[in-house]
């Protein structure tokens, strides 16, 4: 396939379609829980608004993804011998402005929709869309400098979830933060799963990763650590009366958690294929809590 003409398929992939639940799904989430506070609570929603603030998260990410992707391959980060990536630079699929550019297309759309969701609310939505902006342009900086877990942890986590939150309601509310919090920690046990896998090769790349700057072994100890603030948090949440008691169901979802513990348990920096699939795994069970908690949200209403 020539770099020239790639087709709709490659177009597509290089958006990196698996990875959207990290955006998509923290927004599901609180769209669910507006619906559940609705129901006993006088609030005045804009349903249609949080459907485009969910589609408005994503087209973001989106815009991260493939900037990114650029960055990562301009900087060597992503070579012939790298997990995980599209392999669509490497493999000269796309040329690396074309994905630039791709990258730029999508930012000024999601800018687009932010402006017109800002009108429809306040200027507190404005200056969560400038901060979703910068965070997707220049993610590739704060990741070469250890501190990419901490803005995936406050953009896909806080930022959305406020986001979804304020433009169905108008309302800015503390319990919103703290249930974003559980998600989040998943989210960013994705990254960091990746980042783990990937020392040797960061290294070599000369930039520096929070998995890089801990080792293998305080890394395998994060990853167990916002394992178990997911789960715990989940269960404060329902003791305050912030969840109804059916979320506690989300515990279905241990088992998947306790085995990623135990594949993180055999990371090795001289033998990344250990965990070479713990961000996947990750993700679904991001993907999985994530769904069930909706779930359990939307039926809680008639409990």
């Amino acid at each position: 396939m020539n770099a020239l003409s790639p087709s709709f398929n490659y177009w597509v992939i290089a958006t990196r379609p698996w990875s959207f639940p990290a955006s998509s799904m923290p927004a599901l989430v609180i769209f669910v829980y507006v619906f559940f506070l609705s129901r006993h609570d006088a609030l005045e929603v804009h349903w249609l608004l949080g459907v485009l603030a969910i589609i408005g998260a994503v087209i973001f990410q989106i815009s991260s993804n493939l900037i990114s992707d650029y960055f990562d391959y301009i900087h060597g980060v992503d070579r012939e011998d790298t997990f995980g990536s599209s392999r669509l630079l490497v493999n000269g699929i796309f040329k690396p402005r074309t994905i630039f550019w791709y990258g730029v297309s999508f930012l000024a759309f999601g800018a687009l929709l932010g402006l017109y969701l800002a009108s429809q609310t306040g200027w507190p939505l404005l200056v969560m869309g400038v901060l979703g902006s910068f965070a997707a342009s220049f993610y590739y900086l704060f990741k070469s400098r250890a501190l990419g877990d901490t803005l995936i942890f406050l953009v896909y986590g806080p930022l959305i979830s406020l986001g979804v939150f304020y433009v169905m309601t108008g309302l800015l509310d503390w319990r919103i933060i703290a249930l974003s919090l559980p998600i989040a920690f998943i989210t960013v046990n994705i990254l960091h799963a990746n980042n783990t896998r990937d020392i040797a090769h960061d290294k070599r790349a000369n930039i520096k990763t929070s998995a890089m700057l801990l080792g293998v072994r305080a890394s395998v100890f994060k990853y167990k650590l916002l394992l178990a603030l997911t789960y715990l948090l989940m269960a404060v949440l329902t003791v305050a009366g912030v969840l109804p008691w059916a979320a506690l169901c989300v515990f279905l979802t241990l088992p998947l958690a306790v085995g990623n513990c135990r594949i993180m348990d055999k990371a090795r920096e001289d033998q990344p294929g250990n965990i070479c699939d713990l961000d996947v795994r990750t993700a679904k069970l991001q993907l999985a809590f994530s769904v069930l908690l909706s779930g359990l949200l939307f039926v809680s209403v008639w409990l």
